[in-house]
């Protein structure tokens, strides 16, 4: 399988030297330990390994990945590993896509205060979905859900949302039955939204009064209580709107649909179609036009720019579990959730095969298709002194 022929790495062995020569005021070491994370990725540089088809013996060297977490090259392994293990954890019931979204107005605060202000969001996205789930006149029951931060739209501009795949339904508040949603309705967005927003309010004017927030540039103007208040009357005036698909599929179709959105970055190389005269082409969704496929130019400085825009905070978890399915609840509570469906549906839940069972090999014999097996490991000085291994199987 031949990879996209136009890479973000392409992009940064081209033009990464002069876009770090050209905007030194701003750029810090973890920007320059991305870009070269990048850059490197298998690559000599990052050494390698020497692999052979457990079958019919074809061997291949590949080289070694950078694993940043912001690289588009290293994601497809760990968003596998991430599903593998969120298998055992998914219900045989539907689930509903719920988007918790920062107004505009709030970006540019968000994007000098990524720690304090991705964390309000997950935070406070979560407070609502959960108390208006155990609202006796809604769901009236104790939920669970994933969490995954974006921070991007389809122009890379700065765009903070949060993604929640939420089961349709939640447990009693005495743990004795499942409760289900309605079939076309999860809850209601207009109470979500309004809920959200008040929260978000508070919790901002609580990190304001606690010297949390920095305000830099253009934004410094904010800094004054005064002119805070008045962006947060602008803001918080204005309807916030949450986002919820009607209840689809079942615990499969969720899998596909978590894929879809837990290890994304800002751009995928298979969205890049060009490079050329300094003018970086790529495709994008437009969603005003139901979804319209459409090509945008940018530069490539201004490219690289909103690339970095999205580099999260070091240690910050952007994915994370709340309610039944939060690390402090899980192990009591999601047992008793695959005992109640199971009941309720007459029908026995199929096993869930162990983590060792579950695992799949790195990759595949292109040949023969099955698994490929690690034989001799070499550092990026192995690569450069060294003559490059025979290839062909030994004879038995």
């Amino acid at each position: 399988m031949h990879g996209p022929p136009l890479e973000v790495a392409d992009l940064v062995r081209s033009a990464g030297r002069d876009f770090i020569e050209r905007n030194r005021s701003w750029l810090n070491r973890l920007h320059l330990k991305v870009l070269t994370a990048i850059e490197r990725c298998r690559t000599a540089a990052l050494g390698g390994h020497l692999d052979q088809c457990v079958r019919c013996g074809y061997r291949a060297i590949s080289f070694n990945s950078c694993r940043n977490r912001h690289c588009p090259k290293c994601q497809a392994n760990a968003r596998d590993r991430w599903l593998e293990a969120r298998q055992r954890e998914l219900l045989p019931t539907r689930y509903v896509h719920v988007v918790f979204t920062l107004p505009h107005e709030l970006a540019p605060l968000a994007l000098q205060n990524k720690r304090v202000m991705y964390d309000l969001l997950f935070r406070i996205s979560a407070e609502t979905l959960l108390e208006i789930a155990r609202d006796p006149k809604h769901l009236g029951s104790e939920i669970g859900f994933f969490s995954v931060l974006h921070s991007w739209n389809q122009k890379l501009e700065h765009h903070p949302h949060i993604h929640c795949v939420v089961p349709a339904g939640g447990l009693a508040p005495d743990h004795t039955h499942w409760i289900p949603s309605q079939r076309k309705f999860f809850l209601p967005g207009d109470v979500l939204a309004e809920v959200f927003r008040g929260k978000f309010r508070e919790a901002l004017e609580e990190a304001f009064a606690n010297g949390k927030l920095g305000f830099y540039g253009s934004m410094k103007t904010f800094a004054r209580p005064k002119a805070f208040a008045q962006l947060l009357r602008l803001t918080f005036r204005k309807k916030w709107v949450v986002y919820l698909k009607r209840p689809f599929g079942g615990p499969e179709h969720a899998l596909r649909y978590l894929g879809c959105y837990t290890h994304r970055v800002a751009i995928s190389n298979h969205r890049l179609v060009s490079f050329a005269d300094d003018q970086v082409t790529f495709r994008w969704r437009d969603s005003k036009h139901g979804n319209k496929r459409r090509l945008m130019s940018l530069h490539v400085n201004e490219f690289l720019r909103r690339f970095l825009l999205h580099m999260l905070p070091p240690g910050f978890v952007r994915i994370r579990h709340f309610g039944f399915l939060s690390t402090r609840n899980r192990s009591k509570l999601l047992p008793i959730c695959v005992r109640l469906l199971e009941a309720a549906s007459g029908q026995p839940v199929k096993e869930r095969t162990s983590h060792a069972e579950e695992t799949h090999p790195s990759w595949l014999c292109p040949r023969c298709k099955r698994p490929m097996l690690l034989l001799e490991r070499f550092t990026a000085l192995q690569l450069r002194l060294r003559a490059p291994p025979d290839l062909l199987p030994s004879a038995p």
